[in-house]
């Protein structure tokens, strides 16, 4: 019989059958809400503190921050040298310097390159001008002929009536001055306000000031950075007392994993932009672009600002293109070359050297960006990504601080097996479908039932037990997982082994026994499905028809096995070892195997299943469950009364 044609049956005598014996007279309610933890409470607080920290702190917190982050990209040259035996003082001095002398010319070329277009700035500006009044008059031409055409259409309206005023003024809105009069003579005068005389001290301040700033900035940079490559293992140590000291082996991991990936980070996105400023530098080169290496400069150093970096960079080289050009064909190449690298850049260059994700996910890419330009303007947004993942990667270690890592990291935030329970809870069946094809496209089925279908149903158990979930969504439940398992007949996939055991139809059949759980019904269909792929003659019995009312029309004769299943094994349940007698009563030559077993519950021996249960084997999983039955079966097919679970192994 097809597995769809014992689901209809099976759930047809499950047709007025209570849903759970949680929820008969006496059961547990769902707890009122309760008022929010103080540990809650308190977490909000500190949140807020830290962040009116971050941001009234600004001044501060900004040029360390930068010098950590400076220190995470020298880091690697630091150890370079060390490597080759160069003390630790003297390799972060040579590296301080090389990092100062790259700056030094790179500022260089940038100066070199602004004073070229110095000279011909007057000249591009009056191109760009005439440029921007020929779009305007093109602009006002098209609209006063659209208004004409719009006016055309209406009825003409009639100018207003010129009426003679007392002063000898006429027209509707204005008055003119009466001829002769006294104010018609007067004249403005022209004042000029002559500049006072600046002294040098002020010219030298007015020099000097927006320089100070950044200097002072760049000056504290370098000093921390310097103390944070000589003092980098005391450091870290430092850290690991004041946060992990009470689980050194996870915080050293973070501190070492957070290290590594943002030097990693760091040098990768130097290296992609890099190559970035030098690739759109030699193309403005061939364009025709003036100063192309001073817009390659800039177009590699705003990349490092996300997903607006190459478009603010792209402007300049597309404007000085319009300048030069009496045309506009030099704009357009500037404009097609940044749409054609940034592309190639960002989704193929980009995945490869970071290995296809950097640790985030792309939504808190975005929201990191925002928090941080909001905490620290644009310097803010430069930091954000590297700043967030080294957030990440202390959440994954740091028990305290899993909150970032299920935020913000790109991980699942639920595991397989809390999916599926909350695909159940949605009564989404067809989501919960398209997770198992996703899983068997790598798995067997009985892993998925085994590894995510049964701990899920486990799951809703445990929620049964607090009195969660009523009847009513524990049959809704039961209905999405039956479809579910139906539509899962497809993905047959029977064991090399088990090929040649079709004809143990023959031998005797295996009773699927639902427990009385209310999930318990869902395990027995699995295992009947499973046991139909092995070629096994399967029957499913509900618990209803097992009941004392029912057992003794229960017709048993033809049972080599009976398989009890039930998801809530623990201890030696009443309920469970009465039900065994029954069965046993109905099929005395039968063998009884109960699972599967939680893994949390000690596992009984056959001796004690036998005591208390009256069982004849348990079984681990819905797997175990169905190698013990092949076990029996085979037994029965070589003549033995009673079979071992290792003769399983024969069949193959």
């Amino acid at each position: 019989m097809a597995i769809d044609e014992k689901l209809a049956g099976y759930e047809g005598a499950l047709a007025g059958e209570p849903a759970t014996h949680a929820n008969e007279a006496g059961a547990t309610q769902v707890p009122a809400a309760s008022v929010p933890e103080m540990k809650s409470l308190l977490g909000i607080a500190v949140a807020a503190v830290v962040i009116g920290a971050l941001y009234f702190a600004q001044d501060v917190l900004i040029p360390i921050t930068l010098a950590v982050m400076l220190s995470f990209l020298l880091s690697p040259l630091v150890q370079g040298l060390q490597r080759s035996r160069v003390a630790r003082a003297p390799a972060v001095i040579i590296t301080v310097l090389l990092a100062l002398g790259v700056i030094g010319m790179v500022g260089t070329l940038i100066a070199s390159q602004a004073a070229t277009l110095s000279a011909d700035a007057p000249q591009y500006a009056q191109t760009i001008e005439r440029k921007l009044q020929g779009i305007r008059s093109v602009a006002a031409d098209r609209l006063g002929t659209v208004m004409r055409e719009l006016g055309s259409s209406r009825p003409p309206v009639a100018a207003p009536r010129a009426i003679p005023s007392e002063t000898g003024a006429v027209g509707p809105d204005r008055a003119l001055i009466a001829p002769g009069s006294d104010v018609a003579e007067t004249r403005p005068v022209l004042v000029e306000m002559a500049p006072p005389e600046t002294s040098p001290f002020e010219v030298a301040r007015t020099i000097l000031a927006p320089i100070i700033g950044p200097l002072e900035t760049l000056i504290i940079v370098l000093v921390v950075a310097i103390f944070v490559l000589l003092q980098k293992e005391d450091l870290r140590d430092r850290f690991i007392r004041l946060f992990g000291s009470g689980d050194l082996h996870r915080t050293t991991l973070a501190m070492d994993e957070a290290g590594e990936r943002l030097s990693r980070y760091f040098l990768a996105q130097l290296a992609i932009n890099t190559a970035f400023g030098i690739v759109i530098g030699l193309g403005l080169w061939a364009i025709g672009i003036p100063a192309a290496g001073l817009w390659g400069i800039l177009a590699g150093l705003l990349r490092f600002v996300p997903y607006i970096g190459s478009f603010l960079a792209a402007v300049a080289p597309i404007a000085l293109g319009a300048a030069i050009d009496p045309g506009w064909s030099l704009a357009i190449y500037a404009g097609l070359l940044f749409v054609v690298v940034e592309p190639l850049v960002g989704y193929v260059v980009e995945p490869l050297l970071y290995g296809h994700s950097t640790g985030l996910s792309p939504v808190s890419v975005i929201i990191a960006a925002v928090f941080w330009t909001w905490i620290w303007g644009p310097i803010g947004l430069i930091i954000s990504t590297p700043l967030t993942l080294c957030l990440v990667v202390l959440g994954r270690h740091v028990k305290s601080l899993e909150v970032f890592d299920v935020l913000l990291g790109d991980r699942p935030a639920l595991s397989n097996v809390e999916t599926f329970y909350q695909r159940l809870l949605a009564d989404n069946p067809d989501e919960a479908l398209a997770q198992a094809e996703t899983v068997l496209t790598d798995n067997e089925l009985v892993d998925y039932y085994d590894e995510i279908a049964v701990p899920g149903l486990r799951l809703a158990v445990d929620d049964v037990a607090r009195g969660t979930l009523g009847p009513d969504r524990c049959a809704r439940m039961l209905r999405s997982m039956l479809s579910v398992i139906g539509d899962l007949e497809d993905f047959s996939k029977p064991s090399a082994g088990t090929q040649g055991i079709a004809d143990t139809a023959a031998l005797g059949t295996v009773a699927c026994v639902a427990g009385r759980g209310p999930f318990d019904k869902a395990a027995a269909v699995m295992l009947a499905q499973l046991l139909d792929q092995r070629g096994i003659a399967t029957r499913v019995i509900s618990h209803r028809a097992a009941s004392r009312e029912a057992a003794g029309s229960l017709n048993l004769s033809d049972v080599a096995v009976v398989a009890v299943s039930s998801l809530e094994l623990s201890g030696s349940p009443a309920h469970l070892r009465y039900l065994i007698r029954r069965l046993k009563a109905r099929a005395p030559e039968a063998a009884i195997v109960v699972g599967p077993w939680p893994e949390t519950e000690p596992v009984l021996t056959d001796a004690d299943l036998q005591r208390t249960l009256g069982a004849s084997e348990y079984a681990a999983s819905l797997g175990a469950a169905v190698d013990r039955s092949l076990a029996h079966i085979s037994s029965v097919r070589q003549g033995s009364p009673e079979g071992s679970p290792g003769s399983a192994e024969a069949l193959g």
